[in-house]
């Protein structure tokens, strides 16, 4: 089935960059100045259709959902209340990364970052792989085997931070369109990538001297000059990243199995039908659907009839996938997402792609020519060559809007006048600190980080998807890994021609 989607996936983008350089002389609606015409100026408008789906990506199609807690609050939190929202239309990863993918990951920074003698690169990367250690229970073979033996290859990642995580989407960002490019011909294929020149895809977008040898080029239609593939052309893809708890949660329950004319039939407490945590599926009846811990002492059965057969983790592929084609979105490992943790959320942030860990700041263009970066109390130590910027605009207003209202720029200026901080980050440990006992400090901060579902540890009440907890963003865990997630730019259904009406 991967293999079909990535035939599809390049056959789509062969096309469209066939298109570029054969496209028709279409003309602007609004103007009737012919588009790619070097005689009107040429303005260039690429042919596209629609967002291609990016390797590893399964569709998860938007809509309204009720969030929140499903079943009774037995923690009480009181964090989760339920409340209605919409989430934008997606992409996720099918299963949760795992150990090969990770070692994949390590191994091409120990090509590009050790040979420079920047070790320390490689090192920050690598998993915690004593996270399986237990004072009183023998876990060495996990150790010494888990992350690197071949039997685990298949089986998800783990010891591996929010920081880490976040790292990886963003490598896997530039690997991904840096082989678009070198399949066309855009760029060379890097064999041996340094620190100072791997492809990064912002550097690309950025710089339009990026080239190498024997690379081929696009033209200004205009000038004649050769240029990058630029994001108007619809050829590279968004930004791999991790998914917001909304969009996680959403995925997980996969609705769109239970609707009929816009109506929800029933409302789930886990991925699957019904209340139940066993399959109804007369050929495996009574099996648990997921890989979580069945009670007191018991993660995987009995002996001869071994129920989930998950001592610890399983393979990524294992159990049933939810209504979107999605696996293991109830146990196996708990999985990071991008929210920072408030236990107001659910009152703060809002009804359309709700999300809380939000910084924003204009980049200012330096004389040079360069994008201007901050020293190491967040300054900005050179002058802008005008003013001639957005400033005055409020959501490009530099704001940290992880605490509530920070985005408002009338908050900002009042800090001082509720406490003695002097940054967001402060302002945020003396708003939850109860008292200099250490005993008595709350865990929540600017680096405290969501994670959603069950997990191999776990027992049922962490696998309903509205189920939320949180760890610091530099700690690693035994049952906690990840997955991906990209966003769907424009149209929120696959395989639209709604393109087309304007055309007509």
């Amino acid at each position: 089935m991967n293999t079909i989607k990535n035939v599809s996936t390049v056959l789509f983008i062969m096309a469209l960059v066939f298109g570029l350089s054969s496209c028709k002389k279409e003309s602007s609606p609004t103007t009737g100045w012919t588009y790619n015409d070097a005689k009107n100026g040429g303005f260039e408008v690429a042919p596209f259709e629609e967002q291609a789906t990016g390797p590893g990506l399964v569709f998860i199609e938007g809509g309204t959902f009720v969030m929140g807690q499903m079943e009774e609050d037995v923690m009480k939190d009181w964090n989760n209340t339920p409340r209605r929202v919409s989430v934008a239309s997606f992409y996720m990863d099918e299963c949760e990364i795992s150990n090969v993918d990770y070692l994949e990951y390590l191994y091409w920074l120990e090509r590009v970052f050790i040979p420079q003698d920047l070790k320390v690169v490689y090192d920050n990367a690598v998993p915690d792989e004593n996270v399986w250690r237990d004072r009183l229970g023998y876990n060495e073979p996990d150790v010494e085997y888990y992350f690197r033996h071949p039997a685990y290859r298949h089986y998800p990642v783990v010891g591996v931070n929010w920081l880490q995580a976040t790292n990886y989407a963003a490598w896997r960002t530039d690997r991904v369109n840096e082989k678009i490019l070198a399949d066309r011909g855009y760029v060379d294929y890097a064999e041996t990538p340094t620190a100072e020149g791997y492809f990064n895809t912002d550097a690309y977008l950025t710089y339009e001297t990026y080239e190498a040898e024997g690379q081929k080029r696009l033209r200004y239609i205009s000038s004649g000059e050769y240029r990058n593939v630029k994001m108007e052309d619809g050829i590279l893809l968004p930004k791999y990243r991790l998914p917001t708890e909304a969009e996680w949660e959403y995925a997980a329950y996969g609705l769109i199995g239970n609707t009929l004319n816009e109506r929800v039939l029933e409302r789930k407490v886990y991925p699957w039908n019904g209340q139940q945590l066993r399959t109804e599926d007369k050929k495996y009846y009574g099996n648990f659907m997921t890989n979580i811990r069945r009670g007191r002492g018991d993660y995987m059965g009995i002996a001869s009839s071994l129920n989930d057969a998950g001592f610890k983790t399983k393979e990524v592929y294992s159990d049933w996938p939810n209504d979107y084609g999605l696996y293991q979105m109830a146990g196996n490992v708990a999985e990071w997402v991008m929210d920072v943790y408030r236990q107001s959320s659910h009152d703060d942030v809002t009804e359309y792609n709700p999300f809380r860990g939000n910084y924003f700041e204009t980049k200012q263009l330096l004389e040079d020519g360069t994008v201007a970066e901050r020293d190491s109390v967040g300054k900005i130590p050179m002058v802008p060559v005008s003013d001639f910027k957005n400033d005055r605009r409020r959501n490009y207003r530099a704001a940290d809007n992880k605490n509530y209202l920070d985005g408002d720029w009338q908050s900002l200026q009042d800090m001082d006048s509720w406490t003695n901080a002097t940054t967001n980050t402060e302002a945020t440990e003396q708003m939850y600190r109860k008292s200099t006992n250490n005993y008595e400090w709350s865990l929540v901060s600017d680096q405290a980080r969501v994670y959603k579902g069950g997990s191999w540890r776990d027992i049922p009440y962490w696998s309903a998807p509205g189920s939320r907890r949180y760890l610091d963003e530099d700690e690693a865990t035994d049952y906690i890994g990840f997955r991906c997630a990209m966003a769907r730019v424009g149209s929120q259904t696959q395989g639209t021609k709604a393109s087309k009406k304007r055309k007509k």
